[in-house]
């Protein structure tokens, strides 16, 4: 098969090992800059070109496409999809996922177990919205924020009420969310690929601090979840419609619940957790599902 991986870097670790998993498998695979393509957007004949060529042939792509340019990159896959190449994830999906506020009100319809979240618009409303979330402690959340960036606890009502108002005076748009005390800055991070957790761990935050995302100095370790678990990460993958997802869990009182579906999920902290293959799984997963027409969207999401 010829693949293409969307990455901005080749030297990225994820973008390697998927590099060195396709070819060990006998596939010729191209890393792509997804921001060095542009389009022919024409009926019956849509193209890619690359840095002066077109790109033809591809049976699979494989979308590493990162938050700030979610826009440019799905419309670049989307392209692919309209010629007919088998994508890993959909741009469809990708953008689902991408919409911390949209992910969340789809998994929220499907039962999926979530923190209490508050979303609102104006300032005067942000008393009830506090007392809404269960008070303080809480947590306030940038909507474009990625690896843990924009992610504030506010361990008082006043503490929560200034935040709060900062952010919204500045029109951004934020998620409140209930602290869950319980989990003592601890996260666990199921690898999704089609209907199976693949490799999980957990994540711990650095003392003094409640994100455990590895790029903010967490800690991480191999861990045995529960089958509770293991079903609420490929129920809210498939909610989003995605085949490869890094789902965030965390362990309350009142059983798992969802942090974040992330559809581009880095390979080097669960490989090292776990020493499991997870980009030669990924390869796998694309050699049985990738026939042609397959994709559910076809570019039209």
């Amino acid at each position: 098969m010829k693949i293409a991986i969307l990455s901005r870097n080749p030297r990225l670790y994820s973008t390697r090992r998927l590099a060195e998993a396709a070819r060990e498998r006998g596939h010729e695979a191209r890393v792509i800059d997804v921001l060095r393509c542009y389009m022919n957007i024409t009926s019956h004949a849509p193209s890619i070109h690359y840095k002066g060529e077109q790109l033809t042939g591809f049976d699979a792509v494989i979308p590493r496409i990162g938050a700030s340019v979610t826009f440019y990159g799905t419309a670049v896959l989307r392209q692919f999809e309209m010629m007919n190449v088998y994508p890993l994830n959909e741009s469809v999906a990708i953008t689902r996922a991408r919409d911390k506020l949209r992910s969340l009100q789809l998994l929220s319809r499907r039962g999926i177990g979530l923190p209490i979240t508050g979303f609102a618009h104006t300032p005067d409303d942000i008393e009830d919205l506090i007392k809404m979330v269960g008070g303080a402690p809480l947590v306030i959340k940038l909507l474009e924020g990625t690896q843990g960036i924009g992610v504030v606890l506010a361990e008082t009502r006043q503490a929560a009420e200034s935040v709060i108002e900062a952010f919204l005076g500045l029109k951004v748009n934020i998620l409140v969310q209930e602290y869950i005390r319980e989990a003592k800055g601890a996260d666990i991070r199921c690898f999704v690929i089609g209907d199976k957790v693949v490799a999980a761990m957990r994540r711990q935050a650095k003392p003094g601090e409640f994100r455990s995302n590895l790029h903010r100095g967490g800690s991480a370790e191999l861990i045995r979840i529960t089958p509770e678990e293991r079903s609420t990460a490929v129920r809210a993958a498939k909610i989003m419609g995605l085949n490869v997802a890094g789902v965030d869990v965390l362990r309350s009182n009142h059983g798992p619940v969802v942090m974040e579906v992330n559809s581009s999920p880095g390979l080097e902290g669960i490989e090292a957790a776990t020493g499991k293959d997870v980009a030669g799984q990924m390869l796998s997963f694309i050699e049985k599902d990738a026939l042609a027409g397959k994709t559910r969207t076809r570019g039209k999401g």
